[in-house]
């Protein structure tokens, strides 16, 4: 009946080895990509929070209400991000710290005014789709679709966003 699937001993059940039709190897590379854009998304959701708080002047009702939107979509996709990663047998990343040593955006120190909140959403968004980008790769080569699935819808999303506020600085 095919090949012998063999089973890790996980307390008084054994769970078998996952096999999924993607090799370790790639697995653990898809992974690492993952965990980068897991780790941005974190910060960029942090930072967009931390933005919808402290924006002020003109624009505040715009701004405060978008900021909102986009960081309540930023909160849903850390989910989805982080089950794909467990999806793949490895835990996801969860700390600040490993955060920190993951994401490609730099913290914002102090409270920026609205137009420069916007003008570091737009690279922060940016940032996520490059960091997305380079995930694609890996979930390529390891015949992963569920993965280029995900990284495409948020390639998507992050596009948009950035086009949306770069519009906002013209």
């Amino acid at each position: 009946m095919g090949k012998k699937n063999t089973a890790i001993a996980t307390g008084t059940a054994a769970a078998p080895l996952i096999d999924i039709g993607i090799k370790g190897k790639d697995r653990e590379k898809i992974v690492a990509g993952l965990s980068k854009v897991l780790a941005d998304t974190y910060t960029l959701y942090l930072k967009t929070h931390n933005f919808h708080w402290n924006v002020e002047g003109p624009m505040f009702n715009t701004l405060h209400l978008m900021f909102m939107d986009q960081y309540t979509e930023l909160w849903n996709a850390l989910d989805a991000i982080a089950e794909r990663i467990r999806s793949l047998g490895y835990p996801a990343p969860g700390t600040y710290g490993e955060f920190a040593r993951l994401t490609s955006i730099e913290e914002t120190e102090g409270v920026p005014d609205a137009l420069e909140m916007v003008r570091l959403l737009v690279v922060g968004h940016e940032a996520v789709a490059r960091t997305a980008r380079a995930a694609f790769p890996a979930a390529e080569k390891g015949g992963d679709e569920s993965t280029a699935d995900l990284l495409t819808q948020r390639l998507q999303i992050h596009e948009k966003t950035a086009w949306m506020l770069r519009s906002l600085l013209k």
